[in-house]
């Protein structure tokens, strides 16, 4: 019986043969699945897995190939991944090495969009609480845009016909184009540090998407947000919303809107000036008229010394026919209530008696009114007053208890 040869391997060995394999019989491929596991390394290496319904492989994207990916991955998205296949020798595992990826269904620039306006959402840069209120009337306004584009020149034509007072300062940027983003933003920046300005407008002239994307960028999103002065944002468009017009305090569709919105502000406050000089006019009108009219009362009341002097005069003589009939008629009630108390006096008085037929006794000696016959004894003188004169009498005989 011949002896089996048989060639035993070794696990290395036997990796480095499925190795061989798939990088020579497949290579490089465009594979699409459903991204999960997924963990961004301190390295700044991303790995993760792709899955469909029925399978799942490993993938790893290293830092190299993902320096300035646009959008963020994340679990459940549905992406398209390029890479090579190859197996991982420590795990004898296969993998793809993804050197290009994007989303599924919609561009990678596109969802990099809706993921930083969630993020932005959710930090609260729309919110209108944080808007700042726009100046009543902005005399020096800031402009950050092309020095060379119609949207300046569209902006300085309306001011200059509607709102020739207001002062403007120029901060030319790019507002297209790699790098356009950074100027825009130290273009807010530049324009907040000056300490001039009342108002900042971020403008541009029309165009694609891809035109206004500076516009998308989160750097210009925050300058706008972290501006202490009020910024319109007047990017030339009517279809798409940028990041720009979400943070700004004010979004217009079109620079030439931006500085009609200043022109508007300026014959709101005329006409609101107008009114307070016609109210001020006819609260004048009134004031001077009452004042006239004080003025005619007063000159009224203001008479000559003479007539002054002869209308004391006549107040005098009022006064003194006052005192007079005062003076008489408090005579008159003294007399007439001097008579009523004699009269009343005269009534009491006993002398009145005697003229009506009495008479009044009295003993000589010690001129007591003799009252009781007891008080008198033979011999006594007693003088006796009549109604009219009086008599002295000596008694001859005393008679008692005669009634």
């Amino acid at each position: 019986m011949q002896k089996e040869n048989k060639h035993i391997y070794t696990v290395s060995e036997i990796t480095q043969a499925i190795k061989g394999l798939l990088e020579e019989k497949i290579g490089e491929v465009w594979l699409e699945g459903e991204v999960s596991n997924f963990k961004a390394a301190t390295s700044g290496h991303f790995y993760f897995s792709l899955k469909d319904p029925a399978a799942l492989i490993s993938g790893a994207m290293f830092a190299y190939a993902n320096k300035g990916l646009k959008f963020k991955i994340e679990d459940g998205l549905k992406v398209i991944c390029f890479g090579k296949l190859a197996v991982f020798g420590p795990r004898g595992q296969y993998q793809i090495i993804v050197e290009k990826i994007e989303p599924k269904g919609v561009g990678a620039q596109q969802l990099a969009l809706e993921q930083l306006k969630k993020k932005l959402q959710a930090e609260g840069l729309f919110d209108a609480a944080h808007k700042r209120k726009l100046p009543r009337m902005p005399f020096c306004v800031g402009i950050v845009t092309s020095g060379s584009g119609a949207a300046v020149r569209d902006i300085l034509q309306i001011l200059k016909k509607g709102a020739g007072f207001v002062d403007v300062v120029i901060r030319s940027a790019r507002v297209q184009g790699e790098g356009a983003f950074l100027e825009i933003a130290q273009g807010i920046e530049d324009l907040n540090a000056f300490g001039k300005v009342d108002l900042i407008i971020v403008s541009r002239g029309g165009g694609s998407s891809e035109d206004l994307w500076s516009f998308n960028e989160e750097v210009v999103a925050r300058a706008i947000y972290n501006s202490k002065l009020p910024v319109i944002s007047a990017v030339g468009h009517q279809i798409n919303t940028t990041l720009a017009d979400l943070v700004a305090d004010l979004c217009v569709e079109t620079p030439s809107a931006a500085a009609k919105f200043i022109v508007d502000r300026k014959n709101a406050l005329l006409a609101e000036l107008a009114d307070y000089r016609h109210e001020l006019s006819f609260l004048a009108r009134d004031i001077i008229g009452d004042m006239q009219n004080n003025l005619t009362a007063l000159a009224h009341m203001l008479k000559s010394p003479r007539d002054r002097l002869l209308e004391k005069e006549q107040q005098l003589d009022e006064l003194f026919s006052n005192l007079n009939y005062n003076i008489k008629h408090a005579l008159q009630l003294s007399f007439e209530r001097s008579s009523s108390v004699i009269s009343r006096l005269s009534v009491l008085n006993p002398l009145a008696i005697l003229g009506r037929g009495y008479s009044l006794s009295t003993l000589i000696q010690g001129a007591a009114i003799i009252k009781d016959s007891r008080q008198l004894k033979k011999g006594d003188l007693v003088k006796t007053v009549l109604g009219k004169g009086a008599f002295i009498s000596s008694v001859q005989e005393v008679i008692k208890d005669e009634r």
